[in-house]
């Protein structure tokens, strides 16, 4: 597809412009030979890059076995991800002891699936998240990184320590057990037996860590609490912290030079459901590299649009854009600038997307500006 998208309002490196904008061969470029669209009125950014978001799980399996062709459901996300803005999606995929469309056979399925797909240019791609007290799966964890070209990973830790550590029942244990297809005695002791093996969990990963590493995958930490945990996570190459809880976590990763990620929701609400730190309070003081979508697909813009009001549209934007790019070192977007993949969304006045364009390719269209195009 050739277009020239004309008169509106396009965020370019430096700020927000009144200029044309090219499209040819899936690229942006200086100026383009094709049709030309008028979008006076309207604005242009580039395409959403979201590194965390795993509202596709209900796309997937809206109730528990209930979807068995995986591509109908990856159509279905990809959709809701378009109608959202975002043009390069990391689905954040659960290798874990917690079962289910969580479970180890799940992502194999899920990663048969993503392989295999077809999209309208929407750029799918995984975060498998590894439950790290998995010692019995490290070999086949590793062999799937490689078959299917898994380019981030992140290190999870769900097991319930404290109340293991006293004997106690973890609460929601039944309805865990049910999600994982087991009784609740049965999960009870798979999480115990897990449990049990503390001692050689850190040498095992940070083997895993430097084997994955080494083959060039980059590698995140979920949920890190404190100081000292993020300084292990640094030094076992583990270099992005996902999702930190505390500021003096977040401080950590900035001083070792590591990415922070936070959780675009968190930003909407105006703090974390579950007390941890304020990822806007994060944000203003410069500790943030990319906000994702984390369980909520609309979150990256209406946080963006949200911070921009405070901190500016370049930088706010930035932070679903092009920083989130340069985390993962995808250099060829992010930004609206010839020769790089044509990613972007058209924003009317009241932020309200009116088309995505991934890929060169319109995925998604509505509203006056689909009359725009149409016309």
């Amino acid at each position: 597809m050739e277009l020239v998208l004309g008169g509106a309002e396009v965020l370019l490196p430096g700020g927000l412009v009144r200029a044309d904008l090219g499209i040819a061969g899936g690229l942006l470029t200086k100026s383009g030979s094709g049709r030309r669209i008028d979008l006076s009125g309207f604005r242009v950014l580039p395409g959403i890059v979201d590194l965390h978001g795993d509202g596709f799980e209900r796309h997937l399996a809206p109730r528990r076995g209930a979807m068995k062709d995986l591509s109908a459901g990856l159509a279905s996300a990809e959709a809701e991800l378009a109608a959202n803005g975002i043009t390069t999606a990391y689905l954040a995929q659960f290798w874990s002891w917690e079962g289910g469309m969580r479970g180890r056979d799940f992502a194999l399925r899920f990663l048969v699936a993503l392989k295999g797909y077809r999209g309208l240019g929407t750029d799918l791609r995984v975060q498998l998240r590894f439950e790290l007290f998995l010692l019995q799966d490290y070999a086949d964890f590793s062999a799937a990184v490689a078959e299917f070209g898994v380019d981030y990973v992140v290190f999870n830790d769900h097991l319930p320590h404290q109340a293991l550590a006293r004997g106690k029942r973890p609460p929601r244990l039944t309805g865990q057990a049910l999600k994982g297809g087991r009784s609740p005695e049965a999960h009870l002791a798979m999480m115990q037996e897990l449990h049990r093996h503390m001692t050689a969990v850190a040498p095992s990963v940070a083997g895993l860590a430097a084997d994955l590493a080494g083959d060039g995958v980059a590698l995140g930490s979920h949920d890190d609490a404190t100081t000292s945990l993020r300084w292990q996570w640094h030094k076992r190459g583990v270099t992005i912290a996902e999702f930190p809880e505390t500021r003096s976590a977040a401080e950590s990763a900035r001083e070792l030079g590591d990415a922070i990620v936070l959780g675009a929701p968190n930003v909407v609400r105006g703090g974390s459901h579950s007390g941890n730190i304020s990822a806007a309070e994060l944000v203003r003081d410069g500790l943030c590299d990319g906000l994702a979508s984390d369980y909520h697909y609309p979150a990256p813009r209406q946080a963006a649009l949200m911070l921009a009001e405070e901190i500016g549209l370049e930088p706010a934007w930035a932070l679903v854009s092009q920083r989130p790019a340069q985390v993962l070192g995808l250099t060829d977007r992010g930004v609206l600038k010839p020769g790089k993949r044509a990613d972007l969304l058209v924003l009317d006045q009241d932020g309200r997307i009116g088309a995505t364009i991934a890929s060169g390719r319109v995925s998604y269209l509505s509203g006056a500006v689909a009359e725009r195009f149409l016309g």
